[in-house]
């Protein structure tokens, strides 16, 4: 069995042994996050107070940024080792799915550039945790949906105040664009 731990946090920033980055953060409605993993940036990553049978996740960058990923935690995942969710709402154009979709496509390609190995580490991720390896478009959909749903509910905050909305306003980088 593939060192799934390891992987996540390899490939995918996702590090269960960081869970002290979110300390001060919670959600502006009251309810509770727990968290659950880190990236290498010091963003964190937190499960919600349970609602219907699911516990959502919400991730707040180190930046001031904060985001429902999705409705649970193997959404969420899927969403993490599948897409590099967090360029993707960084070059979203506002919250504009079709930038997205584009931005998602250009991470893709770079993705793989930089880690040829990324599709079978994903395999291997969702193999272990009876997860889906789902198409970049059907992921972007996904995660723009959750996203457009942070507020009011799933707004992060600490004691200096709320945290930024979760699409950047950029379409692509800003110096050599998706070179």
């Amino acid at each position: 069995m593939p060192d799934i731990h390891g992987l996540l946090r390899a490939s995918f920033e996702f590090d269960i042994e960081r869970k002290e980055c979110g300390d001060g953060l919670r959600l502006a409605s009251g309810e509770p996050m727990e968290p659950i993993a880190g990236d290498f940036t010091g963003g964190a990553y937190f499960l919600c107070a349970e609602k219907g049978g699911r516990r959502a996740m919400v991730f707040a960058s180190s930046e001031g940024a904060g985001a429902l990923i999705a409705d649970d935690l193997a959404g969420a995942l899927e969403i993490i080792i599948g897409l590099a969710w967090q360029d993707c709402l960084g070059f979203s154009g506002g919250g504009d799915l079709e930038v997205m979709q584009t931005s998602a496509q250009h991470l893709e390609t770079r993705r793989i550039k930089t880690n040829p190995e990324i599709a079978e580490d994903r395999a291997r991720v969702a193999a272990a945790l009876s997860l889906c390896v789902l198409p970049v478009p059907d992921l972007v959909i996904r995660l723009h949906a959750a996203a457009s749903r942070t507020e009011p509910e799933y707004v992060v905050t600490d004691d200096r105040g709320l945290f930024g909305p979760p699409f950047g306003e950029y379409s692509e980088p800003r110096h050599g664009g998706w070179r």
